[in-house]
């Protein structure tokens, strides 16, 4: 290994072996560059969906900037922070090796990297992860994709990012809170604009943690938490708020008036629950009638045991994050390197959690959809009882549905 070739971890892989391209060490978008930073935060949205590569020196692989990441299917390298100086100007990513070469490799864009994957039809009804409007663009576009995937899911943090928006400046109150509620449905509309007949948008609304939202807050005041993972974020957050209820029923008048019937595309999921007493309290503090579709994410242990409960108290559907599921049951940060190796999603306790959602729901009728990583695709399906389907994020779940690569 020369002194200009940089070994590092590969977080998310990309569909070619190389990858090459222009440091951008900016906030700014550069089209066809490598990010390159210390820390993924939203305020890199801009400049990582426009990035050929990622290279930086700490999180993990399902941090939340990584998911926008491998929703795109843009490869992210993280290396020994002390390196990072060392990448200048043009840089080559040899994925296979996971390391990073300063300079042309003269080898970039080389074969696509082979993916034999399960059929399609194992996902059941298929529910792909986006962080914005391009990804339902870039998945409808292929024949395959408008017949397998049911749904759509994005994060309204993720939402938020595309538009610019700053939602805890925004949600203080006044016109301000109008506002973002339009902005919101404006972003919403587009998407719905995009499904094709059959496919319906699964909105998670606002879930953002302190140490998210401090990055992109620029007036009101974010508090400081130990933990934000385990802090002040999710329902516990939306049951506290007297201006996010005022802000989403904007959103869903300004949807009405602009879709009209199709509208009712747009379901609405209740993010990071304890328990079945939280998810009651939910649909009467955001003023949401019985026949407003709510659905419940399970990604705490709590809410795991609560499946049952939180089924009765009328979730329609549930979703089950395995990333935060994960990082509780294992007591693993999900964005700490350090502890990478202790963060197994194929941890028997996980397994066992996800068991134990599934055939709760299936006994009380309720749709069920499982988040399953690429690599952990196969290893769920031979393991678990079938849910309902499956959610991936749209770069992997695409090399589910062509069928080049399954028989590659």
């Amino acid at each position: 290994m020369t002194e200009r070739q940089i070994r590092g971890v590969l977080l998310i892989g990309g569909a070619t072996s190389v990858v090459e391209g222009p440091c951008n060490r900016t906030e700014r978008p550069v089209a066809g560059s490598v990010v390159v930073a210390q820390t993924l935060t939203p305020r890199l949205y801009d400049a990582l969906t426009t990035a050929r590569a990622v290279v930086c020196g700490s999180g993990g692989r399902t941090g939340h900037m990584q998911s926008v990441c491998r929703a795109k299917g843009i490869p992210v390298l993280r290396v020994d922070p002390g390196d990072l100086d060392k990448l200048v100007g043009v840089v080559t990513l040899d994925l296979e090796r996971a390391t990073v070469v300063v300079g042309a490799g003269g080898g970039a864009d080389a074969a696509a990297i082979g993916r034999a994957g399960p059929p399609p039809d194992v996902l059941g009804s298929a529910c792909a992860v986006i962080a914005d409007l391009r990804d339902i663009r870039s998945l409808n576009a292929s024949a395959r994709g408008t017949t397998a995937v049911e749904s759509f899911f994005v994060r309204e943090e993720f939402l938020c990012f595309s538009a610019g928006l700053s939602p805890i400046d925004a949600l203080r109150g006044g016109a301000a809170v109008h506002a973002y509620g339009r902005a919101i449905a404006d972003q919403l509309r587009a998407c719905v604009e995009a499904l094709r007949p059959g496919q319906r948008l699964i909105l998670r609304m606002l879930d953002l943690r302190s140490n998210d939202a401090a990055h992109i807050t620029g007036e009101a005041t974010v508090p400081s938490e130990p933990n934000p993972d385990m802090g002040l974020h999710g329902t516990r957050w939306l049951l506290r708020s007297a201006a996010y209820p005022e802000a989403l029923h904007v959103m869903l008048d300004t949807l009405r008036a602009q879709l009209g019937a199709q509208a009712g595309l747009v379901h609405l999921s209740a993010p990071f629950l304890t328990d079945a007493e939280e998810f009651a309290k939910l649909r009467p503090h955001l003023g949401l009638s019985t026949e407003t579709p709510l659905s419940a994410f399970i990604e705490t242990p709590a809410a795991v045991h609560a499946t049952s409960d939180i089924c009765a108290a009328g979730a329609d559907e549930l979703f089950v994050g395995t990333k935060d599921l994960v990082q509780f049951y294992l007591a693993a940060d999900r964005s700490n390197h350090l502890v990478a190796d202790s963060y197994r999603t194929r941890h028997p306790a996980v397994l066992d959690g996800l068991r134990r959602v599934i055939e709760d729901a299936r006994r009380t009728g309720t749709p069920t959809r499982v988040f399953a990583l690429g690599a952990d695709l196969r290893y769920y399906l031979d393991r678990l009882p079938t849910p309902t389907g499956y959610m991936m994020c749209v770069s992997e779940l695409r090399h589910v549905l062509r069928p080049s690569d399954r028989a590659a």
